[in-house]
């Protein structure tokens, strides 16, 4: 499965971005995304940002689980409590011939929407978040500020290979 990650601030604004592919079951953590599909990315995270407003009021948690699909792609949000949000666009697998062994099909990667997935998912979003608190609490850092820190950039990687 590959997978864009995206940290959006509270005037819709790109903070933070990360590309990257799974690592669990031989997976070797590069993302798989066509050239035409890895330009897109941004656009097609960004024009959920109306249905995550909407969840946002009717849902009133924090993790919206799979809000949008975009043919084969599918965003996961997390919303902080200061209202930043942040939008996983993962694209399944395909499987040779469009079937999957029995064994696989609780992996991650084979069901976007299965409670293994959601929950691989939400720990992600977990982790990040402690990161995330963990970078805007800087004195140099100011709202809406894109985040550069390298450190931050390892975590969520990290936070990618360990969950998804």
């Amino acid at each position: 499965m590959s997978y864009y990650f995206a940290i959006i601030g509270t005037q819709d604004n790109p903070l933070f971005e990360y590309e990257f592919g799974t690592s669990k079951q031989g997976g070797d953590g590069q993302a798989r995304f066509s050239e035409q599909a890895r330009h897109l990315n941004q656009f097609i995270l960004h024009s959920s940002l109306d249905i995550v407003e909407e969840a946002q009021w009717t849902n009133g948690q924090l993790y919206l689980k799979v809000i949008d699909r975009f043919f084969t792609n599918y965003i996961s949000c997390f919303m902080t409590g200061g209202n930043v949000k942040f939008l996983l666009l993962h694209q399944p697998t395909a499987t040779a011939g469009g079937a999957s062994s029995g064994r696989n099909s609780t992996s991650v990667g084979a069901n976007p929407t299965s409670p293994q997935t959601e929950e691989a998912i939400k720990n992600f979003f977990t982790e990040v978040y402690e990161n995330y608190v963990k970078a805007i609490m800087s004195p140099f850092y100011k709202v809406n500020m894109e985040i550069r820190s390298p450190v931050f950039r390892q975590r969520v990687a990290a936070a990618g290979r360990k969950y998804l």
